[in-house]
């Protein structure tokens, strides 16, 4: 549980189950994926990711310049709705490791979400922290960043990760 899975473990394709209500289980499970996070160092990371199938999220926004430095968790986090303006970023996966495309995905998202005492929180989200919570969403439903991208490419990656974790170097 304290290592992050890699493709094409099969738990990266499963969908996470729905928590009923968060429990000291559950906060101390979404504790340990925050450490798991920032050791890597990850943005963001999934239940999934480390074998857990919970729909748990764990985010990191970093940016020196606006002086922010927020880590926080959501419980069964959902998008209730996407800004009709897309942007093309680069995006990575943990699960992915050294592997890089451009994707295109909403500019904003509205989050509906549990926090650790179990109330309903409901955000709008613009730019890379909407980019990453939709890339952590996604993971919840079993689908990857390179599900966006064409057959080939998507098995290039997979073949170049299961290299690395050949030659030693993930």
């Amino acid at each position: 549980m304290d290592k992050i899975l890699f493709v094409p473990h099969p738990k990266l394709r499963q969908q996470a189950k729905t928590i009923i209500k968060v429990t000291q289980s559950e906060i101390d499970l979404s504790k340990k994926m925050v450490d798991v996070m920032l050791s890597v160092p990850g943005v963001g990371l999934a239940a999934n990711q480390i074998g857990i199938l919970k729909k748990i999220v764990t985010v990191r926004i970093h940016d020196e310049e606006k002086k922010i430095d927020n880590t926080y968790v959501l419980f069964n986090p959902k998008i209730k709705s996407y800004s009709k303006k897309k942007i093309i970023m680069e995006e990575g996966c943990l699960s992915l490791p050294k592997q890089y495309a451009d994707i295109e995905r909403p500019k904003s998202i509205t989050v509906e979400y549990i926090n650790e005492k179990n109330e309903i929180i409901k955000e709008k989200k613009n730019g890379f922290e909407a980019r990453v919570l939709q890339h952590e969403i996604d993971h919840l439903e079993g689908k990857l960043f390179i599900d966006y991208l064409s057959s080939l490419k998507r098995n290039i990656f997979i073949k170049r990760v299961k290299k690395l974790k050949k030659l030693g170097e993930i």
